[in-house]
Parts: structure tokens; C-alpha cells; sequence
């Protein structure tokens, strides 16, 4: 895959990948910032994260895992309820 591609937390019994996502480094739709400075540098930089963001969910995708991606901004104890909501559903 070339790049940093490792996800978070994983759980490999039931393929599920999860990426906690910087709202800077990622493009977080609520919290993204275009930086004024150096923009013809950091413009570009930022887009190629969020396309390998797309590219690494679909790679994983295809080989059968569940790619789940949360926010820096949201709360760590929904995130962990959300996850165990997923982890319970696939252990039936």
C-alpha cells in the first residue's frame, strides 16, 4: 500500500479496522482548516491524505474487512459504543 496505512485498533477475528482521524490531517468536515501560510504546500499535502484515506478504506474493503473511521473531536466513550455495537453484531 506504501504510505502510513495502519489503522488504529484492530480486530482481527472479525476484520474490523479503525482509524482515529486528526480533524486537521484529514479533512474533518466541521473542524478542517485551510492553512494561509505555505498554502501551495499544505493544500496539496492535505488532499493526498484524504485520498489515501478513500484508497486505504476501499483496499481493505475489497479484501473483506469493515473500515470504521471516527474523529479526533468526538467522544472517546461513543466511539468504544459504537465499535462494541459492531463487535457484538458480527459475533452472531
Amino acid at each position: 500500500m506504501g504510505g502510513r496505512r495502519r489503522a488504529d485498533i484492530v480486530f482481527t477475528r472479525w476484520r474490523v479496522a479503525v482509524f482515529v482521524d486528526g480533524c486537521f490531517w484529514h479533512g474533518c468536515p466541521l473542524h478542517a482548516t485551510h492553512p494561509k501560510r505555505n498554502s501551495d504546500y499544505w493544500l496539496p499535502k492535505l488532499q493526498r491524505n484524504i485520498d489515501r484515506d478513500r484508497e486505504t478504506d476501499e483496499q481493505l474493503r475489497s479484501s473483506g474487512w469493515i473500515v470504521v473511521r471516527c474523529w479526533e473531536h468526538e467522544a472517546p466513550v461513543e466511539v468504544a459504543k459504537r465499535i462494541e455495537h459492531l463487535i457484538r453484531r458480527l459475533r452472531t
